[in-house]
């Protein structure tokens, strides 16, 4: 598979910020066998998981590839009565992404992100790289400098 740019990677070029990328077979779907096909932990691979308040505010959740959103925890953090999983079939729409290859950097419009809190125990974090069968590689400082997530604990 060639290893070509996608519009994440073009805005961390534009933005200076350091990063490694990774392509995968875009057949797998499962954010744990992404990780193993790039050799990574899968706590330390974040799957972007795009959800919506009772408020109708999105917000974008960044967990580990083995990990389960909670959403009683993403609804308290965000200030929300409750939050649910926005559709599959409203993702592209709102977010310019398709399901596999959602990344918190390069949506139309930039939600407020949390990330777990666990990413600081990585030198260096996966997700996606904007397009399904590429990840990009940071440290979580890079990552804070490109959409500012908020730390949280966000699993069960």
């Amino acid at each position: 598979m060639k290893n070509e740019k996608t519009n994440v990677m073009r805005l961390l070029d534009e933005w200076g910020i350091e990063y490694e990328h990774f392509a995968y077979n875009p057949e797998l779907v499962n954010a744990v066998e992404v990780a193993k096909a790039c050799k990574q932990e899968p706590e330390a691979v974040f799957k972007t998981l795009v959800t919506v308040g009772k408020t109708g505010e999105h917000y974008v959740f960044m967990i580990p590839s083995n990990g389960e959103l909670d959403l009683k925890k993403a609804a308290k953090i965000a200030g929300e009565k409750a939050i649910e999983m926005i559709p599959q079939k409203q993702l592209l729409p709102l977010t310019g992404y398709i399901h596999g290859g959602c990344s918190p950097i390069g949506m139309k419009k930039q939600f407020k992100t949390f990330t777990d809190e666990t990413a600081i125990l990585f030198d260096k974090i996966c997700f996606s790289g904007g397009r399904v069968g590429y990840q990009v590689m940071m440290s979580p400082d890079s990552l804070i400098k490109a959409v500012n997530p908020q730390l949280a604990d966000l699993t069960k």
